[in-house]
């Protein structure tokens, strides 16, 4: 009998729910083996290797992404339950919490800000596309807030989950060295900018580096989060039609 084309194989294992889930998890361990090789450094950053692998695999086999997050989307409902147990290294920091609540609510003012004012008027000033400017605005905050955000001021939310895992993976590999470039030692300082900043990927960086400053990564991408979901639509107003 004849054995089985290669592509035939693949459409028989692709009919299972269990393959996304399976690739994904082969994808992250086969990058954080990368990530170790390299001595953990944020420009071999496991998330942007895997994501890469990933969308390697579904173009070479022609997979459509439904089918893929059909098996994958047991790793998305964990994020839930992930993100809430981010509070519980931000809890052990509580007495830290307080003697800063101040200059960290300074800081995620004038973060938030600059994150939506900065990537909106640059891509007014380059000639983006109405939908464009406003799908770029919620781009600092975790997918599911970005998504709705752009939703709601006419961006395009699929758009808006593209530029928010490119912020997000941009952020972890050179908020390292960005931050020692400008000096910046407190963790606490660290961890709150790079949460603000790059969202779930960039907390998970700062984990890797230091508990202090994954806490307050965690303080800082939950509350850039709502922040951003109240600011933006207000912001709308002013941007382009």
């Amino acid at each position: 009998m004849m054995t089985p084309r290669l592509n035939e194989i693949w459409v028989y294992l692709a009919a299972s729910p269990l393959l996304g889930l399976t690739a994904t998890l082969l994808a992250y361990v086969f990058a954080f083996r990368i990530y170790e090789r390299a001595r953990f450094s944020p420009l071999a950053n496991p998330v942007m290797i895997a994501v890469a692998i990933l969308v390697t695999l579904l173009t070479v086999t022609g997979t459509p992404y439904k089918t893929y997050f059909d098996g994958a989307q047991f790793v998305h409902f964990l994020l839930g339950p992930a993100t809430v147990a981010l509070a519980v290294p931000l809890y052990l920091q509580l007495p830290k919490l307080r003697r800063h609540v101040l200059p960290l609510l300074g800081g995620l003012l004038a973060g938030s800000l600059v994150a939506v004012v900065s990537a909106v008027g640059i891509a007014w000033l380059l000639g983006a596309s109405p939908e464009t400017i406003r799908s770029l605005a919620p781009k600092s905050v975790t997918i599911p807030i970005a998504m709705g955000v752009a939703e709601k001021i006419g961006g395009l939310p699929s758009l808006t989950a593209v530029l928010v895992m490119l912020t997000g993976i941009i952020g972890a590999v050179s908020a390292t060295r960005l931050l020692n470039l400008l000096r910046i030692t407190d963790y606490t300082v660290r961890g709150f900018a790079t949460g603000l900043a790059a969202h779930g990927i960039g907390t998970a960086r700062a984990f890797q580096v230091n508990q202090e400053a994954g806490a307050f990564a965690a303080l800082g991408m939950g509350l850039n989060g709502v922040l951003t979901a109240v600011m933006v639509p207000v912001l709308a107003a002013w941007m382009p039609r």
